[in-house]
């Protein structure tokens, strides 16, 4: 048992995953869907993994997960110690459901600045983080396709977010003031398909799912395996900066709901507090409040810049992702 499990949970695997030629990969967020699809991968591209989960999603973690163990104490620097990494695939964030203000800022901010700080005194020289279009905020005044260089206005319109955008603010900062780390930044609309328990999915995975009267903004989705093969030619590829990642067609919400086999639950859209109070009353059907304004206001981001950068194209039609939804229900 290494020192980081010792002190930080019950698992004794420490040699990670596959035994590739092209040096060790760490992938945090280990347990999620998303990212036991980007392992697999890793490993079919010759990688070694070592999956790292800070989360404290429970103690029933799947083989993807070889420490689970905080970032801001003194085992996660004995993995690096263990480990000679050549790259870090950080995937782990906590979302405004899952914890509060002061643990996800904890772990998200403060815990990965310790990550970047170790992977420059550990000498990694490839960063990638998964970030979210959420950063760019709902609201109607946003321009009709949003291209990288338009502002994170998120923490302005919306406080629940507001550690995701600190969070892409730090990783900012490390790109230019580091470069030696080659850091990537992706920017997904939202991920869908099978073990994917984000709140879009679950929404799409209900029986009933709300909606509110008067919107049906247009939206973007891409499959958890696509998703998966973006991060992984990215890592691989490597051209440092910032990237949107979606496809080019887009799906009402609406008509999203109805692909998936769900029945849609109309709910009073003015004023706005009486939209939040209705949604809130729905208890577990309800979506956390911050995504009200993402079922009113489109969120259409541009893609391009990846698709051309890396050579991406998804695989998976929007049919084929909601019948997943629609065969499960």
């Amino acid at each position: 048992m290494t020192a980081a499990t010792a002190h930080a949970m019950p698992r004794t695997r420490s040699d990670g995953i596959g035994h590739g030629s092209r040096g060790k990969v760490m992938v945090t967020g280990a347990a999620g869907a998303l990212a036991q699809h980007v392992i697999a991968d890793l490993v079919e591209a010759d990688y070694e993994v070592v999956g790292i989960e800070f989360r404290g999603l429970g103690d029933d973690y799947p083989d993807t997960v070889d420490y689970v163990v905080d970032f801001n104490q003194r085992p996660f620097e004995d993995v690096f110690r263990e480990h000679d990494f050549v790259g870090i695939v950080h995937l782990g964030r906590i979302r405004f459901t899952q914890s509060t203000r002061g643990r996800r800022y904890s772990a998200n901010v403060v815990g990965t600045s310790r990550l970047l700080r170790l992977a420059r005194k550990y000498g990694v020289t490839k960063v990638l983080a998964l970030s979210t279009y959420h950063v760019y905020g709902a609201d109607p005044a946003n321009p009709s396709l949003i291209d990288e260089e338009y502002p994170m206005r998120a923490a302005n319109l919306m406080p629940e977010v507001v550690d995701a955008v600190e969070l892409e603010n730090l990783f900012n900062i490390q790109l230019y003031k580091h470069p030696e780390l080659n850091i990537v930044i992706l920017r997904p609309c939202n991920i869908a398909g099978p073990g994917i328990n984000n709140e879009i999915s679950r929404m799409l995975a209900q029986r009933v799912a709300p909606c509110l009267v008067g919107f049906s903004p247009l939206m973007q989705f891409i499959h958890v395996a696509d998703m998966s093969r973006a991060v992984c030619m990215a890592f691989e590829q490597n051209h440092p900066g910032v990237y949107n990642v979606a496809p080019n067609d887009y799906v009402t919400y609406q008509d999203a709901l109805v692909a998936a086999g769900c029945r849609r639950l109309f709910l009073p859209s003015v004023p706005p507090g009486l939209a939040r109070r209705s949604m809130r009353a729905l208890g577990r059907l309800a979506p956390p409040a911050y995504l009200v304004d993402f079922f009113k206001y489109a969120v259409i981001v541009d893609g391009s810049l990846f698709a051309r950068t890396f050579d991406f194209q998804p695989n998976y039609a929007l049919e084929s992702l909601f019948a997943d939804y629609r065969a499960r229900k």
